[in-house]
């Protein structure tokens, strides 16, 4: 006769088997969650991120490099403009000796015929 206090062989191996299955159920995967239809991975966002990183910089790359033309252009200008500038002050001049000295040879003349 088998009694609740002590248990037979048969009720010792289906508690220990029980046991096992509890022990095991323990390791066995669970089930995820599962991301919905469309989402983003971690991947796909730090990719996105690096990609618009890298678009912002090559943005800012060719801004830098277009401000760099236009300052260069700036320069040049204004250098085209001082030289010009001292030309045309270098032709006035010589237009004024010119000048001085034709209205000089026309006195001369003047003073030779009277």
């Amino acid at each position: 006769m088998q009694s609740k206090i002590s248990p037979g062989f048969a009720d010792r191996l289906s508690t220990q088997a029980e046991a096992k299955k509890a022990l095991l159920a323990k390791f066995k995967p669970k089930a995820a969650v599962v991301a919905p239809e469309g989402a983003l991975t971690r991947e796909q966002l730090k990719a996105q991120e690096r990609e618009a990183t890298r678009q912002a910089r090559a943005e800012d790359k060719v801004r830098q490099e277009e401000e760099r033309r236009a300052q260069q252009t700036q320069r040049a200008a204004s250098a085209l403009a001082e030289v010009q500038a001292a030309l045309e002050a270098k032709r006035a001049e010589r237009k004024d000796r010119k000048a001085a000295a034709k209205e000089e040879a026309r006195l001369r003349r003047q003073l030779k015929r009277a």
